[in-house]
């Protein structure tokens, strides 16, 4: 199988970066995983100290896994949501949940690689779904380098892309380099968290971090200062946003990607009064889900100050 005719079929399939890589141990970064978790600093993020061997290793989490092919999506907005206003979401999260919609391309990724190699067995699609290493995937198929906000960076696309892999039990040539950190003396992203969640370059606290708080911490944010949150009542882009590599953000071209008109629509007073039912409504297939009801109405109350 030609690894570079993979690639091509990816691109010409709408993905915006494709590469690939064999299928190892992360010996080195798993080094730094385990650093970080030594510190807590996953905060009630409790899977992510689960099946960590198979996180560092895919042929232990998939059998027979020879190969990784990585692909990135983009979901830059054409317009942003609650831009300069109280209430912002996460530019990931304005269509539909991303999980499906990238998982459903790469499967259609998989059948054309089959037509040409034949039914594979213990194929696995991936999108942010199981114990992989989504960043260092993509850093080894050549994909961009990891800033010091801790995302993926493409040097010539910047970091609004959503990861995908397929876990191919076939032998191809990697089609990628490595890159090193390309941020320079830029310190932007630290300098403007305004939690501090970004303690030091390439070193962030989720226990402090915005979309952490918002999304995955379940308990009472009483104790926080809702100005520091600027307004963001689920996940937060202000790290991405200030980072110069991101100028050469291009809007997404994908059809449901594009928030609803209601959503756009969306006014203080009609998130204050956010009911049950107008929340099913707007993201019964959202990545909001993650968050819910309840989550969302308590991030909503937060920053209005009513809490």
């Amino acid at each position: 199988m030609d690894a570079s005719w993979i690639v091509a079929e990816a691109e010409r399939m709408g993905f915006d970066a494709c590469g690939i890589a064999n299928a190892t141990a992360l010996d080195t970064e798993s080094v730094h995983v385990e650093q970080w978790l030594e510190g807590g600093r996953e905060g009630e993020m409790g899977y992510l100290t689960r099946n960590k061997e198979k996180r560092y290793d895919p042929r232990l989490l998939v059998e027979g896994t020879k190969s990784i092919v990585t692909v990135l999506y983009n979901y830059f907005p054409k317009q942003q949501i609650g831009d300069g206003d109280k209430f912002k979401i996460a530019k990931y999260a304005y269509g539909a949940d991303y999980h499906e919609v990238l998982k459903n391309k790469m499967r259609h990724l998989l059948e054309r690689i089959e037509s040409q190699t034949g039914k594979l067995e213990n194929t696995r699609v991936f999108v942010d779904s199981a114990p992989v290493l989504d960043r260092a995937w993509a850093v080894r198929c050549g994909l961009g380098f990891i800033g010091k906000n801790t995302t993926l960076i493409h040097p010539k696309r910047g970091s609004f892309f959503f990861i995908g892999h397929l876990f191919l039990p076939i032998e191809l040539e990697e089609t990628g380099q490595a890159l090193g950190n390309r941020c320079g003396r830029c310190t932007k992203c630290i300098d403007a968290c305004p939690t501090g969640a970004l303690e030091a370059p390439f070193h962030i606290d989720a226990r402090k971090c915005i979309s952490y708080l918002t999304i995955e911490y379940k308990g009472d944010l009483a104790h926080l200062d809702p100005k520091v949150f600027n307004g963001w009542m689920y996940g937060c882009d202000i790290c991405q946003d200030v980072c110069p590599y991101n100028k050469f953000s291009l809007p997404n071209r994908e059809p449901e990607f594009q928030p609803s008109e209601r959503l756009l629509s969306m006014r203080e007073e009609d998130w204050k009064n956010l009911t049950k039912a107008d929340f099913d409504t707007m993201f019964k297939h959202s990545a909001m889900q993650r968050a819910g009801y309840e989550g969302l109405k308590r991030n909503i109350d937060f920053i209005a100050g009513e809490s």
